[in-house]
């Protein structure tokens, strides 16, 4: 199968929207429930403190740069070992492609079309999501570079046109927060936020074209991302109130529904609704397509095509039973979450790039004892 290469400004272009993703929808209210108005500050903290994590990401890919993060896991720890941790990594991808797909159904039928099941409104969205798989990476990073525009626009629309509802005394006051709520709350954000951009190494660095480029791209994707999310949740308690914003399913929607321009511009937050059904896009195909092909190299099944209409399957079932009611989604998010996906997320990648680190140094220790001639075509890293 001919290998994809995309650009590193659609590689940007794909963090900052996959950065995005869900957050947008849940994120006010998840932290805004511990944190209350001072949530804002904990997620500004949390983009900050996610840079580090970027860096952690990026550091492990750089130690098998023609490698993607399934070959990376068989090639530092081993055939069987790497097999195992990249089966569990592909079991959050799969679990979370179900769960993607499961929220875009129940936001489509609480807020905009309730007498629709959520199944239909998933195998839409999964036929969406598996044509993109077929036709490939290239394409995918092409629709971003489409989305992109309308999004910025609409994004820029939504902040000017909700800024006259603004009260500045639903954010006082300031600092009231516990260190506890505080610290719960900077972690939910950072899980749900940069935690999974570690699916983004299924493209950096084996899948750019300029890999220098794409190092600042993911940095100023992930920090453009974490300014929506942090100007949304500003934006949630100014206008809707901390309590307001913590009780609602989806306040972020609720606040496109306060828009209203001279008793004349009304009813439009289903055009607001574009952003979260394109952010949401990007982060269900990248979880989808990282299941599929990460299945196709551990089977080691050269085109990842035929796993797509299975898999497809499979996970608009899973969307329907991953969970049976938004508290069960909540609680999951807010406690399970969190632990899950720091394991495979942080823990994994840092054991990876110890081992990697160990393996190298070995390496040129062992090269250094050798003679020139015999170690000038086995200089590469693990």
């Amino acid at each position: 199968m001919e290998k994809e290469i995309i650009s590193s400004r659609q590689f940007t272009i794909i963090t900052l929207l996959y950065s995005i993703g869900t957050a947008i929808l849940i994120i006010p209210a998840s932290i805004t429930s511990a944190a209350k108005q001072d949530s804002w500050i904990a997620a500004s903290i949390g983009v900050i403190l996610s840079l580090l994590v970027i860096k952690l990401f990026m550091t492990l890919a750089n130690q098998t740069p023609s490698l993607n993060f399934i070959e990376a896991n068989e090639k530092i720890l081993g055939p069987f070992l790497g097999k195992f941790t990249a089966i569990c990594f592909l079991i959050l991808t799969f679990l979370s492609a179900g769960e993607l797909l499961y929220f875009i159904g129940i936001f489509m039928k609480t807020e905009v079309m309730p007498e629709t099941p959520t199944m239909a409104i998933a195998l839409l969205f999964i036929i969406i999501i598996m044509y993109a798989a077929y036709l490939g990476i290239e394409t995918f990073a092409r629709s971003a570079e489409i989305l992109f525009p309308l999004f910025v626009f609409i994004f820029i629309f939504f902040v000017v046109c909700i800024t006259p509802q603004i009260t500045f005394e639903n954010i006082q006051p300031v600092l009231e927060a516990t260190k506890s709520s505080m610290f719960y709350s900077i972690i939910r954000f950072m899980s749900i936020f940069s935690f999974p951009l570690i699916v983004l190494l299924m493209l950096y660095p084996a899948a750019v074209n300029v890999q220098q480029s794409a190092q600042k791209g993911f940095y100023i994707g992930t920090i453009l991302g974490g300014f929506v999310l942090v100007t949304l949740i500003v934006l949630s308690i100014l206008v809707l109130g901390p309590e307001n914003t913590a009780s609602r399913t989806f306040p972020s929607y609720a606040l496109a529904q306060r828009i209203s321009i001279g008793n004349f511009l009304q009813r439009i937050e289903i055009i607001m609704a574009f952003m979260w059904i394109s952010s949401i896009y990007i982060r269900t195909f990248m979880y989808f397509y990282t299941t599929v092909v990460g299945l196709a190299q551990i089977l080691k099944i050269k085109d990842h095509r035929p796993l797509i209409i299975p898999m497809g399957l499979i996970v608009i079932g899973l969307s329907q039973i991953v969970h049976p009611n938004i508290v069960h989604s909540n609680k999951y998010n807010n406690e399970i979450w969190p632990i899950f996906s720091f394991f495979i997320t942080i823990l994994l990648p840092i054991l990876l790039l110890i081992v990697a680190i160990i393996r190298n140094r070995k390496a040129k220790a062992e090269t250094s004892e050798m003679p020139k001639a015999e170690t000038s075509n086995d200089n590469q890293k693990v």
